[in-house]
Parts: C-alpha cells; structure tokens; sequence
C-alpha cells in the first residue's frame, strides 16, 4: 500500500497504462491513464455527466478554457477538440498526469493548444473565458474552497465556470458556500447523484 492520493505531486503508485474510452459533443475519444492518477480506470462518472450536461463551446469559441485539476486530461482534450481555435490550460499537481495529458493531447493533434501546467505556471493576469472542474472533493472542504478562491476570480468579467460534484459528497454545501462568497450560482442538471453547477460573477 502507499500514500497516494490522485492529487499527490509525485504519485508513487506503479504507472500501470490503461485505455479509456467515451464519446462527448459527439465524438469518440480514446486517451491513456495511468495509475496514481485521478480516475485512471474509466471516465470518472462524475466527469461524464459534466461532459454530458454543460454546454460545450462551439468551434467559434476562442478561450482561454481552464481544465482545473485536469487528471489524465478528458475535459481539456473534449474541450480543445469541440473549439479548434481555442487554447486551453490543463492545470494539475500531479506531474503524472500532466505527462499523460501531453500524451494524449499529442495523440488528438492538439499539442500547440492544450498548455498543460501546474498551478504556479499559470501566466499572471490571464483572464478564462471558461473553468472546467470536477474540483477534488476529496481534499477536504478547507483545500477546497482555498483552491476555488485562487481560481474563479480568474474567469473573465462575462465568463463562466462549470462545476460537478456529488450530491453525497457536498455537492449542496459547495453551491451554498459559492453564494455566501458573492458568486451568481445555478444547479443546471443532476444526473446520478451528480450537480452540475454554473457559476458566474
């Protein structure tokens, strides 16, 4: 057994490659995971009902998009694929993942615009048209909402952000807690115990 967690930096589990397979904004994807990383089995369901659920951009769409805690991947390349002219950040700390996603990135022909970081190499001052994230719950509500406070004041004056999460996980808390901090909120779906939330200036 060992200490990893998805949002480990350096995950020590072994790197056991799998394929994963789904179809979002009808199309087929097929990206590589790996072990230590958020998800690395199958697109995590939560994910899937995101992708399912909020309105993906269109192929006018231009960004920037930031994938928050972006794992593998799966929004970021969904998201570059939907808007060829758009760049998109890929923001995680798990230098796996990041690995993983300029694989996969690499595999889709978007390597020029899917920009896979870490938090601190986000450029200063970059305003996101949209955020994408299903936020790591899991970290506990202190980390959560610090990480939430670093980011959404970085979406542009007319941007939105798109969020999921479970209901048994605090999906109701989260959006209450979006309100108390001045943010215009709304559930747009739920979805097998998943709420997809818009959040807006």
């Amino acid at each position: 057994m060992t200490a990893d967690h998805y949002f480990s930096v350096r995950p020590e589990t072994k790197a056991r490659r799998r394929t994963v397979r789904f179809s979002a904004g009808g199309r087929e994807f097929s990206l590589v995971a790996a072990g230590g990383v958020f998800s690395a089995g199958r697109l995590d369901p939560g994910t899937a009902v995101l992708l399912r659920k909020a309105p993906l951009p269109d192929a006018a769409s231009r960004g920037p998009f930031l994938d928050l805690g972006c794992g593998y991947g799966p929004i970021a390349c969904v998201l570059a694929a939907c808007a060829p002219e758009a760049i998109v950040y890929a923001v995680d700390v798990n230098t796996r993942a990041l690995d993983l996603v300029r694989e996969n990135a690499a595999a889709l022909g978007a390597s020029g615009r899917i920009r896979t970081v870490t938090p601190d190499g986000v450029p200063d001052g970059l305003a996101f048209q949209q955020i994408w994230s299903n936020p790591p719950i899991r970290v506990g509500k202190a980390d959560l909402y610090e990480l939430l406070r670093r980011w959404l004041p970085r979406l542009a004056p007319d941007g939105e952000a798109w969020l999921v999460a479970g209901r048994h996980l605090g999906a109701d808390s989260l959006h209450g807690w979006l309100v108390e901090q001045g943010w215009q909120v709304t559930r747009e779906a739920s979805q097998k115990g998943y709420r997809v939330l818009r959040v807006r200036r």
